[in-house]
């Protein structure tokens, strides 16, 4: 974290925490039982009401590095360790009142990003997703393995949803993780699958 970066100068409102965990899928306990969770910061947009020429790098410089740091100390508590968390993905919601590139600024650059991914102990580009939109607003975050992004085991996603979040001037940054893959996975993996093309698989598109 920047030297002087202080978290109680976030300006949060709340963070909310959701862990589940897969004991049976198809009337079977999985190989590999996996735990997903996701935490949620939410907090003032601080580009309220500036217009889209405004340099958003200060702010971005102030708070971002401090969301990666809270949010994923969270993660590491709520699923047990750096070392159980497999998985990862990363999600902004932005209030109505706010541009969509507000999100973006939070969770789209290296002051969050890599730092994230440190924290984390992975390799992996980070999966994402994003919105505007209203208070309680379901919003499915994508995510995949955190240093071998082909490993297609791993692809899944954790619904995020608050209720009360985000108002209008609110942003919800969200990061999440999951300790393991899917249930059952049985489809093979992007690193051995076969070359396919339309021509190889002609007689199976007519």
């Amino acid at each position: 974290m920047q030297e002087g970066l202080k978290v109680d100068e976030l300006d949060l409102r709340k963070v909310v925490v959701y862990r589940e965990e897969v004991v049976t899928e198809a009337g079977e306990r999985p190989a590999a039982p996996a735990a997903q969770a996701s935490v949620a910061a939410v907090l003032r947009n601080p580009w309220l009401g500036t217009g889209p020429s405004r340099d958003l790098s200060p702010e971005v410089l102030g708070v971002a590095p401090g969301l990666a740091r809270v949010l994923t100390g969270h993660l590491i508590e709520t699923l047990g360790s750096v070392d159980a968390i497999e998985a990862f993905g990363k999600a902004a919601v932005v209030g109505n009142a706010g541009e969509i590139e507000h999100g973006g600024a939070l969770i789209h650059t290296p002051y969050f990003g890599n730092l994230m991914r440190e924290f984390l102990d992975g390799e992996s580009i980070i999966c994402f997703a994003d919105a505007r939109a209203e208070a309680g607003t379901t919003l499915v975050v994508p995510l995949w393995h955190k240093t071998h992004a082909a490993t297609r085991s791993h692809y899944q996603t954790v619904t995020a949803r608050i209720p009360d979040a985000p108002r209008s001037d609110e942003l919800v940054i969200i990061a999440a993780a999951s300790t393991g893959p899917r249930p059952h996975p049985r489809i093979g993996d992007r690193t051995t699958d076969p070359a396919v093309t339309a021509q190889k698989l002609e007689s199976s598109l007519s």
